[in-house]
């Protein structure tokens, strides 16, 4: 059975969340670093990086009093799996879009 992906899309549906996600890919940052970058509260961003982790698309560590927020490549896969189903498939019809088309002018 497919992982439940109603969570990591979730977490890819709001353009402020895909922007952390970026940001962590580059660097592991505290919620604070996180927040400086917005112009939001640190309570607000600390929501977003909940449903960022609950979408398995990021890992928390405590190191001491902090949160270091890290991108998890590995969540992605799941997603991308399932785009892939849809990317063979258009590959699909266009290559027999392709074929009918050549038949035709023959």
């Amino acid at each position: 059975m497919p992982p439940n992906l109603q969570p990591a899309f979730r977490a890819l549906a709001d353009p402020t969340r895909r922007s952390i996600l970026t940001m962590l890919a580059e660097n592991d940052m505290t919620v604070k670093e996180v927040a400086d970058q917005f112009d939001m509260t640190r309570a607000a961003v600390k929501k977003h990086l909940t449903v960022l982790s609950d979408g398995g698309l990021i890992t928390t560590k405590v190191r001491g009093r902090e949160r270091i927020n890290s991108h998890n490549p590995a969540g992605l896969a799941p997603v991308m799996d399932w785009l892939s189903f849809f990317d063979q498939f258009w590959d699909d019809r266009l290559s027999d879009l392709k074929s009918a088309i050549e038949k035709d002018i023959q």
